[in-house]
């Protein structure tokens, strides 16, 4: 795979929230994660949340045992959800905030304010050999908190700009871009990997996709909405080829 390859990382929560709406076990977010990964998907999120609205600890029981490319355990940093990273051990674990009554996880993990907390939670996870990525806002003051307290991946939240992109706020998506594109290079250069996600569609994906410090792109809610009207697979490889055209 080359150097200039972009990762894509599909998230199948809401596979589940589909499933969770009738009780049963039907549509199986492990055969969303399967396809998916033949699809070209170079890897696998799932958040699972306190209230376990979707995602459950069977399906990351499951996902542990069939995925064979990497599971992104996207988690609030809680004693209950190091347990479970602890004893899963997957390859990336994703500290995100969380809050009951959101719809989705609305903003960047405030670092600052917790970084001795933070520092003392990830430092177990990096021991067991979990890559430790921190879901943040494009701002410098959290991606040099992330960095101080070991955290060796940032995820960069695109949720301002996908949602003034699609509000027809074109300004405002120029300027949420241009910080997006300005903290990428400033977090690689402190030798943080970039990752980004939230929000993002085939009509917002490409100017992310071509920042050259970014490795991974994590899609979901997105994808799985699409996959209603074109199918799961057709769905990831177009969002697979505009990536690929953005990196070009």
């Amino acid at each position: 795979m080359s150097e200039n390859h972009l990762r894509l990382g599909v998230n199948i929560d809401h596979v589940a929230t589909v499933r969770n709406a009738r009780g049963g076990a039907y549509p199986d977010p492990l055969r969303a994660a399967k396809l998916a990964e033949e699809a070209g998907a170079d890897g696998i999120t799932a958040h699972l949340r306190e209230d376990r609205r979707h995602i459950s600890d069977t399906d990351i029981d499951g996902l542990m045992e069939v995925l064979s490319v990497p599971l992104n355990f996207e988690m609030a940093a809680t004693d209950e959800m190091q347990k479970i990273a602890l004893r899963h051990k997957p390859h990336a674990v994703c500290i995100v905030p969380e809050k009951r009554e959101e719809r989705t996880t609305e903003g960047g993990l405030e670092v600052a304010r917790e970084e001795n907390k933070l520092a003392h939670f990830i430092a177990p996870l990096r021991d067991v050999g979990c890559r430790v990525s921190i879901f943040i806002a494009a701002d410098q003051r959290q991606i040099e908190a992330a960095h101080r307290i070991g955290a060796e991946v940032i995820e960069l939240h695109t949720g301002a700009y996908c949602d003034a992109y699609a509000e027809g706020r074109i300004e405002d998506a120029e300027r949420e871009l241009e910080s997006l594109r300005q903290m990428s290079t400033f977090a690689h250069s402190l030798g943080l990997e970039v990752h980004a996600g939230h929000g993002l569609t085939y009509d917002t994906v490409k100017p992310v996709a071509a920042f050259p410090e970014v490795k991974e792109l994590n899609i979901g809610h997105f994808l799985i909405g699409e996959a209603i009207f074109l199918g799961l697979t057709p769905a990831i490889q177009e969002m697979r080829r505009l990536m690929d055209e953005a990196r070009a």
